[in-house]
């Protein structure tokens, strides 16, 4: 799960005073957040990608603050609804095939302060979570912070040639053209392909033509430096899609209005045209909840009173209305979509308490599938090989799918961060993380795991199903085939079938050193060594042999009178 260290004073002081441990420990254990350690100064926190607010000060004051009772309902918040008509981006058409989305807002402190240095410390360090989770490392939404006292609206958003563009960097003194920006830099090298094409780059200027940022790659030291004492910062995230971006803006925002500052509009202008005037950035969502779907999917009857409690104590707005409740939701909440997550945060308000188990009458107690105890017969075969068990999840990242060509694993409509965007159909593309984040240890390495793939299956209910797969790896010097045939043929002869092996081609592995092995017709295994360029690539200096074995299409061949399974 995400995580974040989190100033200790700083939220007892937005929640008007401290917990003790004990206290603090009991509310997180039930909520959707763990704090993962503390000491005097820091806590510690983690929490799930759907709740990202818990991983601020401001949000963990908010949450705490409606869980202890010391306040209710939405945090007051100051919008300023006379924002001057300056206050506007204008789109160029330029970017539509190339990052088309935009959504700004301005925050302003409260008169008696200015922006302070924790503050702006809280701002950039969640930006840059927001940017590894929402964002999808930039791709589909990235923020710039800026100084609006220092700058001249209206803003202009384009796709601009880069000859043509020269600015100070922000971790730079010295003026750059973006050529050569986009040549040295390393957040270029990493960044670049978002913000650049055809000898073109995109920009933000204000109306003196100041080049406030490169996005989604870095902010101008000049205009793109927000400094403590500012007053006023223009919050600003571009992106792919519209969703992303104004769920990016609507989560910073929960640091600045958590603290008293006021929010104003930032209009999006396309031409003459007003394609959002901003208010949408900031303004609470208003989601309708039935009090006969929070029945069905509770299984309660809640008085109503009851209902508007305890989603006031999350820090919604509920009322009244017909067949129902309308609830108000703010911006740093994108996770609450529909009456069904807000059925969740009803239950959940008060916790799930224990209950004592209470034990059926029935002759038996149940016991393992006999699929189970095959699969676990595997696992602990591998161990008596030698082969370490290690533990690896079914979700995979980006990097890992690019890595092996020809890979086709499902990918997520949604995911949470690019390191979970892509659900594996093999073992494999988990075991080259596995020797990619190991390089530091002595070879020779050999592990091998028994664990979930989910492959897709036309006529499942959901489009792919879930199997089982016994996966192995061998990295050592003079590793190869022979050394993966010989794995598959141990486990192969401790269930006594006969097997067929064929060459075949397969991603990830080196041309002609992999094969397939059938029992009964049926393709059941894949083996070979694994292609020297993606080694190069993941810094394994040794040959690395892998093998991995269907064990949910295994097993149906084997079972039968004379197998004893």
């Amino acid at each position: 799960m995400p995580q974040a260290i989190l100033q200790r004073d700083r939220v007892w002081e937005l929640l008007g005073g401290p917990l003790s441990d004990s206290a603090l420990e009991e509310i997180l254990s039930v909520s959707k957040a763990e704090l993962d350690a503390q000491d005097r100064a820091t806590l510690t926190v983690s929490a799930t990608p759907d709740r990202l607010d818990l991983l601020t000060e401001g949000g963990l004051a908010l949450y705490l603050a409606g869980a202890t009772d010391r306040a209710k309902g939405l945090p007051p918040a100051r919008v300023v609804e006379d924002a001057a008509e300056s206050l506007a981006i204008d789109v160029d058409p330029s970017v539509r095939s190339v990052r088309p989305a935009i959504s700004a807002v301005v925050v302003r402190a409260p008169t008696d302060r200015t922006l302070d240095e924790a503050t702006l410390a809280e701002a950039v360090r969640f930006q840059e979570l927001l940017h590894a989770t929402v964002g999808r490392e930039r791709r589909a939404a990235s923020i710039g912070i800026y100084p609006l006292e220092r700058l001249s609206p209206p803003f202009r958003y384009a796709l601009e040639p880069t000859r043509g563009v020269r600015f100070v960097p922000l971790d730079g003194s010295d003026e750059v053209g973006a050529d050569a920006f986009f040549r040295d830099h390393p957040h270029a090298a990493r960044y670049g392909s978002l913000g650049w094409v055809d000898e073109r780059c995109l920009t933000i200027r204000d109306d003196q033509g100041i080049v406030l940022s490169l996005p989604p790659i870095l902010n101008s030291r000049t205009a793109g430096e927000a400094r403590v004492g500012d007053r006023e910062l223009l919050l600003e995230s571009t992106g792919a899609r519209e969703r992303p971006v104004r769920e990016s803006l609507g989560l910073l925002l929960v640091v600045f209005l958590s603290r008293g500052w006021s929010a104003a509009p930032v209009a999006i202008r396309s031409g003459s045209s007003r394609i959002s005037d901003g208010r949408g950035v900031f303004s609470p969502r208003a989601i309708d909840l039935a009090s006969a779907t929070l029945r069905t999917l509770s299984g309660t009857s809640y008085p109503s009173g009851e209902v508007e409690r305890r989603l006031a104590r999350v820090r919604l707005g509920p009322r009244p209305h017909p067949g129902g409740w309308r609830v108000e939701v703010p911006p740093w909440r994108p996770d609450i979509q529909t009456e069904v997550d807000l059925c969740e945060d009803v239950i959940l308000a008060e916790a799930i308490a224990p209950a004592d188990g209470v034990v059926p009458p029935s002759a038996t107690r149940g016991r393992r599938r006999p699929e189970t105890v095959f699969r676990r017969g595997v696992a602990v075969d591998l161990l008596g090989l030698g082969f370490a068990a290690p533990y690896t999840s079914v979700l995979v990242s980006e990097s890992a799918v690019r890595r092996v060509e020809g890979a086709t694993p499902i990918r997520l409509a949604n995911p949470p961060s690019a390191e979970f965007a892509f659900v594996r159909d093999r073992l494999l593309l988990s075991h080259l993380e596995v020797l990619a984040r190991n390089t530091r240890h002595g070879y020779p390495q050999q592990f091998g795991e028994v664990g979930p793939v989910v492959v897709p299956e036309p006529g499942a209910e959901s489009g792919a199903t879930t199997r089982y797969h016994a996966g192995t790896m061998i990295a050592r010097d003079a590793a190869g085939f022979a050394d993966a045939a010989a794995v598959l043929d141990y486990l192969f002869r401790a269930v006594d079938v006969v097997t067929v092996r064929e060459p075949c081609e397969i991603p990830g592995t080196i041309p002609g050193r992999a094969a397939r092995v059938r029992v009964a017709g049926e393709a059941v295994a894949e083996l070979g060594e694994i292609h020297p360029a993606i080694l190069t690539a993941i810094g394994v200096p040794v040959p690395v042999a892998w093998a991995e074995l269907d064990l949910s299409r295994l097993y149906p061949l084997l079972v039968g009178p004379d197998t004893g399974l």
